[in-house]
């Protein structure tokens, strides 16, 4: 496999039912674009088929790859896992359960790698509309971002969409923590990036559950919100200067 120039990273649990589609619609979204991917699926302490279901996804796809945690680190641990383990110097994610249409994704991808992309562009956020889902994690989901856009100040109107872009270097860079997947745009902007948004389209859950009640959602949202907000006060923004032997 050639060295890939975009990676798309995939935390899935439990996923079984749903990846194979999703995997196909990924290789598809890419083929004829002239860009070389990596699929990394990471598989975040599965209980059911999702493992071996992979495991023979593998066999026709050379350049799928499938990163393991036996016990469950939660959304932001597989996804940061997986950034990692990235080859490209572009990252993309989606969720696993296929309710972001893999279509999305050279839309999220062009901004950064334009030829005329600033080198200020750190991340391309998807920005769901016409959501499919229950109305009650609609207007939980509404009131968080409410309450977040509020606090943060970071100009977004949904980062609870998995459908991003990103430049690795710059990613890894971000401090670590655990839910730290929802709060990428205001972690981008403390980091002296730009943050670029795209709508995005959004599909019914094909098949399995959610693993995430809106209970758990706004019980760890509260704490990480003003967490964020006291890391985003805290932070000293200095640039540094290289000097050569002659200055």
């Amino acid at each position: 496999m050639s060295e890939p120039d975009i990676s798309v990273v995939v935390p899935a649990k439990n996923e079984e039912s749903n990846l194979p589609t999703l995997i196909q619609g990924i290789q598809s979204a890419f083929d004829g674009t002239g860009h070389a991917i990596e699929i990394i699926i990471v598989d975040d302490g599965s209980e059911d088929g999702t493992l071996a279901r992979l495991k023979s996804l593998q066999a026709d796809m050379p350049n799928l790859r499938v990163l393991h945690t036996p016990t469950s680190g939660g959304q932001s641990a597989a996804v940061h896992t997986g950034v990692k383990a990235a080859r490209a110097p572009i990252c993309c994610t989606l969720d696993g359960d296929g309710q972001n249409p893999p279509s999305e994704l050279p839309k999220l991808v062009a901004p950064l790698m334009a030829a005329d992309a600033p080198a200020k562009l750190g991340l391309v956020a998807g920005q769901r509309v016409k959501r499919q889902d229950t109305m009650s994690k609609k207007l939980a989901s509404k009131a968080a971002n409410g309450i977040r856009s509020f606090v943060l100040k970071d100009k977004t109107r949904d980062t609870g969409c998995g459908l991003k872009a990103f430049r690795r270097d710059a990613f890894l860079d971000l401090p670590y923590f655990d839910h730290m997947h929802r709060y990428l745009p205001a972690l981008f902007s403390m980091n002296g990036f730009d943050v670029a948004h795209v709508d995005v389209a959004h599909e019914a859950r094909h098949s399995g559950r959610s693993n995430y009640s809106n209970l758990q959602r706004g019980l760890v949202g509260a704490v990480d919100l003003f967490g964020v907000a006291w890391l985003i006060r805290r932070r000293k923004k200095a640039r540094a200067t290289e000097l050569n032997g002659d200055s």
